[in-house]
């Protein structure tokens, strides 16, 4: 197994992702990155379907780990995609790091069946003792970066983005709030790291 494939195996919110992806789906996994969450999902759940990517190494590590990637960037770049061509798009991780958030969830939602979005919650205490107690703009295991180089463009939370799709009249159709792998029930908006989403129109 590629180191790829192997940290893919290790994050909670792929075998979240993994589950709720019905057998033999026609996936777009867009911002895919090396491709991993992709290969597994073609490998567990017998998916087909594409990866979408703009920057060059991370489309190189996709091919390797046998996934058809198209370079494109996912911003005003999926025209050529027809409405409900796909039962499942998947935004992981990627989301936040986009500037036209909305415009980008009505495309992915005209062009798939149904969406999973993953999102870092900004909402975890640790985010919020950090910006309240410390002063600064919080830096972790999970967010790594600094506020100068950060990728993350939108700073949401569980609540912040089940607000989002109320207003635009998204369904949001289920969702799971992780914290060290492990599902969380109790006060998820505060003790979540990740959030996962599926939603549709």
């Amino acid at each position: 197994m590629s180191t790829e494939l192997m940290n893919a195996a290790q994050r909670a919110d792929y075998d979240v992702v993994c589950d709720w992806v019905p057998q033999g789906a026609r996936v777009l996994d867009l911002g895919c990155g090396d491709g991993a969450l992709l290969a597994r999902l073609t490998k567990v759940r017998g998916a087909r379907g594409y990866g979408v990517e703009i920057d060059d190494a991370a489309i190189v590590a996709a091919m390797q780990n046998g996934v058809n990637v198209i370079q494109s960037n996912i911003e005003g770049g999926l025209a050529f995609f027809g409405n409900k061509s796909f039962d499942i798009v998947i935004l992981s991780q990627t989301l936040q790091a986009t500037r036209h958030t909305e415009a980008l969830i009505n495309d992915v939602l005209q062009i798939g069946k149904s969406a999973i979005v993953t999102l870092p919650n900004f909402g975890h205490w640790q985010v919020r003792w950090q910006l309240g107690v410390g002063g600064r703009m919080p830096v972790s295991k999970r967010m790594p970066y600094q506020w100068y180089d950060t990728p993350n463009v939108h700073f949401s939370t569980v609540d912040d983005f089940h607000a989002f799709c109320a207003e635009k009249g998204i369904v949001v159709e289920r969702t799971a709030v992780l914290a060290g792998g492990k599902a969380v029930k109790f006060l998820p908006n505060v003790r979540g790291e990740t959030a996962v989403f599926q939603i549709r129109r």
